[in-house]
């Protein structure tokens, strides 16, 4: 695949969502881009999306819609899905009844087995997946606060078909300085699950406990906690034949400990009375420990908890 622009689709303008609109419109790329918000996407008509902290960026938009049907009606070659995970079945959904052309799909979604979400409706070789090292959140609707970013982001190929494609968007990403790394399939999946793990760590434990991230990982008692999840997972991942870093625990509790003092996405979620994706972090860890009968009882007791919080607050599914 040569160095041409390729046009660009985004569904989804969270953090994420933004900060991938910026930079490929800033590597040169038509992009256009759409969300549930009507006042966001006014904002970003106007104003543009800008990025703030620790990566300082703007761009402007002309192909801003009101609607995922109108967008797709847009000459683009790839779509970017960058939802959140609860909400991909719809999305999926609406992508079938209304695409009219062939695109490459890119899942920009941590979490486990969302991949398997959209190449159950899709060709599994017009599917890519990416690991998001970065984190953020919005400042406001149309301005994104980027917390931290560890470099590299990963992107892969979901059947190593398209890895032409993933090192164009790997090396289109870098350009403008948010590094992406170009890696096969089996690495992606081990990527996948690393993050999942770093995101399960504190995530869930954050949105019961109030506390953020540095005060969680500077408490004695849930550092405690944190470690125990950690183990868990790591038990579960290697049952699945996960091949994650060397004295991936210690690696772990070393990037945790540079956490900002600010809450994770998942709990300003459960805060703000939203739902979350605690099944597709602590809840898969869970799910898939029972596959190996290997006993999760702090990621069971977490997922339980962030749920019926949920299901109380009316955002979740009651089980």
């Amino acid at each position: 695949m040569d160095d041409k622009k390729y046009n660009i689709g985004i569904i989804g303008l969270g953090p994420i969502g933004q900060t991938l609109a910026v930079h490929f419109k800033l590597a040169g790329c038509e992009v256009a881009v759409t969300d549930l918000d009507r006042e966001k996407l006014n904002l970003i008509r106007k104003e543009g999306i800008e990025i703030v902290s620790k990566i300082e960026k703007k761009s402007f938009f002309k192909y801003v819609y009101y609607s995922v049907e109108e967008m797709l009606e847009h000459d683009f070659d790839i779509l970017i899905s960058a939802v959140k995970d609860y909400h991909v079945d719809s999305i999926v959904k609406i992508i079938e009844e209304n695409l009219k052309k062939s695109v490459f799909l890119l899942s920009a979604q941590n979490g486990i087995d969302i991949g398997k979400k959209y190449h159950g409706h899709f060709p599994e070789s017009s599917v890519l997946r990416m690991v998001i090292n970065f984190a953020g959140n919005l400042q406001a609707p149309n301005v994104t606060a980027i917390n931290f970013f560890n470099p590299p982001n990963y992107i892969g190929s979901m059947d190593d078909s398209q890895e032409e494609l993933a090192k164009w968007i790997a090396r289109t990403l870098s350009s403008v300085e948010l590094a992406t790394e170009q890696v096969n399939s089996f690495t992606i999946n081990d990527k996948i699950w690393e993050k999942t793990i770093l995101n399960a760590a504190l995530s869930p434990l954050c949105a019961i406990s109030r506390l953020t991230m540095k005060e969680a990982m500077t408490n004695k008692d849930t550092l405690e906690i944190i470690e125990q999840i950690l183990y868990e997972a790591v038990q579960v991942a290697c049952a699945e034949d996960i091949k994650l870093t060397d004295n991936f625990i210690k690696l772990a509790i070393r990037y945790l400990n540079n956490a900002g003092n600010h809450m994770p996405s998942l709990a300003v979620d459960l805060i703000n009375k939203r739902e979350t994706e605690i099944d597709y972090m602590n809840g898969k860890i869970v799910d898939y420990g029972r596959k190996h009968y290997i006993k999760t009882p702090i990621n069971l007791v977490l997922t339980n908890l962030v749920n019926a919080i949920s299901c109380k607050d009316g955002v979740g599914k009651c089980k």
